[in-house]
């Protein structure tokens, strides 16, 4: 990845984002997020995943009811990434809150885009109430989308998740994995949006299948 083009390319899509909110502006915000996005111990979590989710974003912008609330969790949902901790999406709900808080945002928008960010807690189950509302299908859509990559990609995603927790012992590290892929793969569905749903659940289903085979 060419980190120039790609700091580049951020900026003018964070500055265009911006440019359609009240107040236009956030003074010192996106130097802070891009540092968050580039620290070391990240594999997948990384400007590449961002810029994923925008691209994805992009093809289903016209379905979303608040897009620049989904565009903004998106740029918050993995902010802060920790390999070691349990509470990484309550932290970057937080720091969202705060930020967009400080930076004028209307209350309303910051209390829903930091209950978006809340909803990328993926466990065994899609939250409750994801079928009710369409930005929240949306975003946790657009996180898993990398399940239903092709299959070169999906590889790739493979190992920049085991690169990102190589300090695991790989007999562990294989049957929580395994087990974190199965939970995905028992799904009645795993992505509850139409088009996602349409465009990327077989080939998800087929990833999923592949990895979890005993080796």
């Amino acid at each position: 990845m060419d980190q120039a083009r790609t700091m580049a390319r951020l900026t003018k899509r964070w500055n265009t984002l911006w440019s359609h909110l009240t107040p236009a502006s956030s003074p010192g915000l996106l130097p802070q997020l891009l540092i968050a996005w580039r620290v070391p111990q990240r594999h997948y979590h990384t400007l590449q995943h961002l810029e994923e989710c925008l691209a994805r974003f992009d093809t289903l912008r016209h379905t979303a009811q608040h897009p620049h609330e989904i565009e903004l969790a998106l740029w918050f949902h993995d902010a802060v990434y920790d390999v070691r901790a349990h509470d990484n999406e309550e932290r970057s709900a937080r720091w969202a809150h705060e930020a967009l808080h400080a930076a004028g945002l209307e209350a309303q928008s910051v209390r829903r885009i930091h209950d978006l960010i809340m909803a990328t807690c993926h466990g065994a189950a899609v939250p409750a109430d994801a079928d009710a509302d369409t930005d929240t299908a949306l975003l946790i859509d657009i996180d898993l989308a990398i399940l239903g990559a092709p299959a070169s990609r999906f590889a790739e995603y493979e190992c920049q998740i085991r690169a990102e927790y190589a300090w695991v012992a790989p007999d562990v590290y294989a049957d929580k994995r395994r087990a974190v892929l199965l939970g995905f793969l028992e799904r009645p569905r795993i992505y509850t949006t139409p088009l996602l749903h349409q465009q990327l659940e077989q080939r998800a289903r087929t990833n999923l299948r592949s990895a979890t085979m005993p080796k």
